[in-house]
């Protein structure tokens, strides 16, 4: 019985690795604070109350930031640890196997475990206070989307210690995610994180969809609307559209691996070919996803801080609408190298180069929005400006790798390695970080330390050009990606090393943010004004930070800077105190069965991936039960009573 028990630990939980044990030790130690904590404090229903059973937008949207946080912590673990591997020839700090599982769960972390919760944490927190609204349109189903991405990124990270790594790259190419050449659960691991994850993103871009298009604020049309939502929007039009490839590409995959078919195997009639045209088609759009909210931050605070109404606002407009459809027409530039031919690499040629035209109109107008503009530079225009640099050069090495006959050169290099960072941590990460800043306020009540801030954002920036445009020359000098070691030979030595020290000085970046949000706790620097940077747009005309129902009655809206023109409105015509006539106010209720819903799903998930039919029919039963259960519970939502709106009202804007 013993021998059995062992033998089912050996195989069950990952060993032999002492970075995993390390790892095993902090994460037990971790909960344990966590459970001691709470229980100590007396803080468990506080937690179920207040977090686990939400379902307003702000508390979601935090919900979704902090999640992004871990896991930016995670994945740029992931990444010193590679980085330390090739810091010089011949290191053996990873073996192969173990670099193969870092390299896949890095890229696979950043991109839908942490851009993506931090993208729709930003939604959350600022659509509905921007178009004049209470809540989204699916308060629940707003819920149920977090803890869905949730229940996804634990089932994916608990690979970490059980079963072991999915290792077969960040977009899981085949035959490498076929069971002949990756047998163990890793790849399973893969697939239901990123599927129970992925469901929760879909009906976040639908639900987004439907609350700017049906609940703007009376006079709010369409073209009067912050850039933010239209970048929002332009977001979700691409995620409903794009995501169901990725659901159904997985889904195939697991039907080989699961059922032995034979969709990408080329022994049984399939094409490998097939997965990467499909993976590629929800992959590009993928990236534009998760950049053109950054593009719409970058207009709220280029336009705040320059003190000017932004420039091309239309264009603005178009620009976006378009690089969300043209992001689906570009995707075979990803294998411009594996034979697809002249005409059909021409078409995509051209099509890459022809998205780089919006993306350039969207600069121009930043830089004339700043012309003349009274510009001051607080946190959050500081990182507009570093995006602006750093970007234009990430589009500029983009438009060299978009020539097919240049791309066979620098395809398989660093050289693509560092044009892809280039525009996820300078326009993507950048970009969150700017709105974080820009908002935090609004959300917490306080100002974030400039000072402290200001270091973070010096490291970053440093730290970045320090270890990627080393890379731009190590693929020029022959360096390709993927390796995990090299000889002295190469002479790739001195770049790579510059290269690591880069990556250590964007690791103390974000030591210096995390003590920027500790120091700025404990030193309060509270917003009475409720409008600190004195903004243009909705949200700075509520108090900071803004009440559950936000808006205790609902503005009307005339212009495309509403609190900018209301502000110069009052400067001419000081508004005369008259009472203003308060209603009950209809909101949601909160509700455990999202939370709950999570649980089924991840316990769907663990089964499937180590094929326990008990498990698969107990965790999709308790799906189909909380689903049955929500059908007949009509006990959903409530009013606010006229004297706790302005008790409420009268505490907050004290």
């Amino acid at each position: 019985m013993w021998e059995k028990i062992k033998a089912f630990a050996s195989e069950f939980f990952v060993t032999g690795d002492p970075l995993i044990y390390g790892a095993d030790v902090s994460i037990a130690l971790t909960i344990i604070a966590i459970v001691f904590t709470l229980t100590y404090f007396k803080k468990w229903k506080w937690l179920w109350r207040e977090w686990l059973t939400t379902v307003d937008h702000k508390k979601i949207g935090i919900l979704y930031i902090l999640s992004a946080f871990i896991m930016l912590f995670r994945g740029g673990v992931d990444a010193l640890l590679m980085r330390a591997q090739l810091t010089a020839p011949e290191l053996s700090l990873l073996s192969p196997d173990h670099y193969n599982q870092i390299f896949t769960t890095h890229g696979v972390i950043m991109i839908l475990f942490m851009a993506m919760p931090f993208m729709f944490g930003l939604f959350n927190v600022m659509v509905p206070l921007q178009i004049g609204a209470r809540d989204v349109a699916y308060p629940f189903l707003n819920a149920l989307s977090f803890w869905l991405f949730f229940a996804g990124a634990m089932l994916f990270n608990l690979s970490f210690v059980i079963g072991g790594f999915p290792d077969a790259g960040w977009l899981a190419y085949p035959p490498y995610s076929e069971k002949m050449f990756n047998p163990g659960v890793g790849q399973d691991f893969y697939i239901w994180g990123i599927q129970i994850s992925g469901i929760g993103s879909l009906m976040t871009g639908i639900n987004f969809i439907v609350t700017i298009l049906k609940m703007r604020a009376p006079g709010m049309k369409l073209m009067k609307m912050p850039m933010f939502p239209w970048s929002v929007l332009s977001s979700c039009i691409a995620i409903i559209f794009s995501f169901p490839i990725l659901t159904a590409t997985l889904a195939l995959l697991f039907l080989d691996r699961y059922l032995g078919a034979h969709f990408f195997t080329l022994d049984g009639g399939g094409n490998p070919m097939m997965y990467i045209n499909l993976i590629w088609m929800w992959g590009h759009p993928e990236v534009y996803i998760i950049i053109l909210p950054a593009f719409g931050i970058f207009s709220e605070i280029v336009a705040t801080f320059s003190k000017k109404k932004l420039f091309g606002y239309k264009s603005m407009v178009y620009a976006m609408m378009i690089i969300s459809i043209l992001s689906f027409l570009v995707w075979a530039h990803h294998f411009f190298t594996m034979g697809s031919g002249a005409g059909v690499n021409t078409v995509f040629a051209l099509t890459t180069m022809l998205i780089a035209i919006p993306t350039g109109v969207k600069v121009f107008n930043w830089l004339f929005t700043m012309f003349r503009g009274k510009i001051t530079f607080e946190t959050p225009m500081l990182w507009t400006m570093g995006f602006i640099v750093c970007f234009i050069i990430g589009g500029m090495t983009g438009v060299l790798l978009s020539v097919a006959p240049a791309d066979f050169q620098f395809h398989n290099s660093y050289f693509l390695v560092a044009h892809f960072h280039n525009t996820i941590i300078g326009g993507v990460v950048f970009g969150y970080f700017a709105g974080l800043y820009y908002w935090w306020p609004k959300l917490f009540g306080f100002k974030l330390n400039e000072r402290i801030g200001k270091w973070a954002f010096w490291f970053w920036n440093i730290g970045f050009y320090v270890c990627f445009m080393p890379q731009y020359v190590l693929g020029l000098m022959g360096m390709t990606r993927r390796v995990v070691t090299y000889g002295w030979d190469k002479g790739w030595f001195e770049m790579n090393l510059v290269s690591t020290i880069g990556a250590v000085l964007m690791g103390i970046a974000f030591v210096f943010q995390v003590w920027q949000i500790i120091y700025s706790y404990k030193h309060l620097q509270k917003d009475t004004t409720g409008d600190p940077w004195n903004g243009r747009t909705l949200e700075w005309s509520l108090p900071s930070p803004a009440p559950y129902y936000n808006f205790a009655t609902l503005p009307q809206v005339s212009s495309q800077d509403e609190w900018w023109e209301e502000k110069e409105r009052r400067k001419k015509t000081p508004v005369a105190s008259l009472p203003v006539q308060l209603e009950p106010i209809h909101m949601p209720k909160n509700s455990g069965l999202p939370f709950v819903m999570s649980m089924f799903w991840f316990a769907a998930g663990f089964g499937f991936v180590f094929d326990w039919l008990w498990l698969i029919i107990g965790g999709l039963a308790g799906v189909a039960l909380c689903m049955l259960i929500h059908s007949f519970n009509y006990d959903t939502d409530y009013y606010i009573p006229v004297e706790e709106i302005k008790r409420t009202e009268a505490a907050t804007r004290r």
